[in-house]
Parts: C-alpha cells; sequence; structure tokens
C-alpha cells in the first residue's frame, strides 16, 4: 500500500473545502461549465403572455452567432402557419420564411446575441438529480441573481456530465415571460446549409409575416 504524500493530502483537501457550502455566499464554491458551441436538438417554448407552446427542431452555432429555429407541426390547427427562423447576429438580421410557400420577411435583429451558455458571473442555485432513482440526470441551476438585486431574470438548468441546457427561464418585471425546454440535443452541425435563406429570400418583404389566415 502506497501513502500519499503530504502536499498530496493537502490538495486533496483544498479541493475538497472548494466544494462546501460557506455561509456567506449561501451556495457552493463552483464554476459554471462550459457548454457546446455547437448542437442541434429539439425545444418547447412557453410564452407565459399568450399561453402557447411552440415546438421546434433547433440548429444552434454559438461560434459563428446564428441560430435555426423550424416549428413543428403537431396536430392540425386551422389557420395556423408555421415558420421557420435564420438568425444570423453576425449580420444582424433574421429571416421568418413561411414552411409552405417559402415566403419570406427579411428583418434586423435589435436584441444582442445571448448565447445558450452559463455566463461566468452567474449564481449557483442548486444541483440535483432529474427523474428517478433509476433514470435519472444530475443537473445544476444557475440564475443572474445579484446581492443588489434579489430576484433574477434568468434561470438555466444545466447538465453536469456535458453541460447541455435543459431549460432556461426568462422573467421580466417580476413576470415570467418565456420558458424553454431542450431536449434530443446531438453536438455538432449536420448540415450548415441550414443557415442559408431559400431564394425566395431574394424578394423577401420588410415586416413580419402574420401566423394566421
Amino acid at each position: 500500500m502506497q501513502f500519499l504524500s503530504v502536499n498530496c493530502v493537502l490538495r486533496y483537501m483544498f479541493a475538497a473545502f472548494l466544494l462546501l457550502p460557506t455561509a456567506a455566499s449561501g451556495g457552493y464554491r463552483v464554476r459554471p461549465c462550459q457548454a457546446p458551441l455547437q448542437w442541434e436538438g429539439r425545444t418547447v417554448t412557453y410564452d407565459h403572455s399568450t399561453g402557447r407552446n411552440t415546438r421546434a427542431i433547433v440548429s444552434y452555432d454559438g461560434q459563428n452567432q446564428r441560430i435555426r429555429v423550424l416549428e413543428e407541426k403537431k396536430g392540425h390547427i386551422p389557420c395556423k402557419k408555421f415558420f421557420e427562423y435564420i438568425y444570423l447576429y453576425q449580420s444582424d438580421v433574421m429571416f421568418q420564411i413561411e414552411q409552405v410557400t417559402k415566403q419570406c420577411a427579411k428583418m434586423p435583429l435589435t436584441d444582442d446575441w445571448d448565447p445558450y451558455d452559463i455566463p461566468d458571473n452567474s449564481t449557483y442555485e442548486d444541483q440535483y438529480f432529474i427523474g428517478g432513482p433509476d433514470d435519472q440526470i444530475q443537473v445544476q441551476e444557475w440564475s443572474d441573481r445579484k446581492p443588489a438585486r434579489k430576484t433574477e431574470t434568468w434561470v438555466g438548468v444545466y447538465t453536469i456530465k456535458d453541460c447541455f441546457p435543459v431549460q432556461e427561464t426568462y422573467t421580466k418585471n417580476y413576470s415570467v415571460t418565456t420558458s424553454t425546454r431542450f431536449f434530443d440535443l446531438q453536438i455538432g452541425i449536420s448540415d450548415p446549409a441550414v443557415f442559408i435563406p431559400p431564394s425566395t429570400c431574394q424578394s423577401a418583404v420588410s415586416r413580419k409575416i402574420r401566423d394566421s389566415c
């Protein structure tokens, strides 16, 4: 049996100490994980102002600051249009494409790039398992809560193993605005061409297309 050196023991003790809860912070001294820069998967976004769920297939390219969202058709909804959205943040432009007619709208992006990740200055909130004893995944919960602001405007839940997003919630004026759940995620972009607008966008209109008849 080999014995650890004093320096080695001290290093282990220091590493364990960093994970202990502290009275001053009320949480754990852990650092945010690094989320994947490119992935594809599915999402469900709930808009709390309209009460509407939107299901979509998403291609996320954080490296080039672009996102493609393809709304999924779930059942027949009279007079409901489904769209494809292409967000190109480096060009400050977004495209809205109607899936059937390919009618296209081109509009400027007014919001800054907001990646699916955990900012370095985030506040650690909790760590727990999702699911039951034989079918579970461990996640961490983070927020932008600060001592000077007791409430948060963003809460993100990410897996510990690969740092995939599980859920993100945004609030404004003390009310939840949107909640997005992520699932079926895979690393990488299978077809980079999804970020290229169709030819119909060469004659795009400059206003948003209505999603109803």
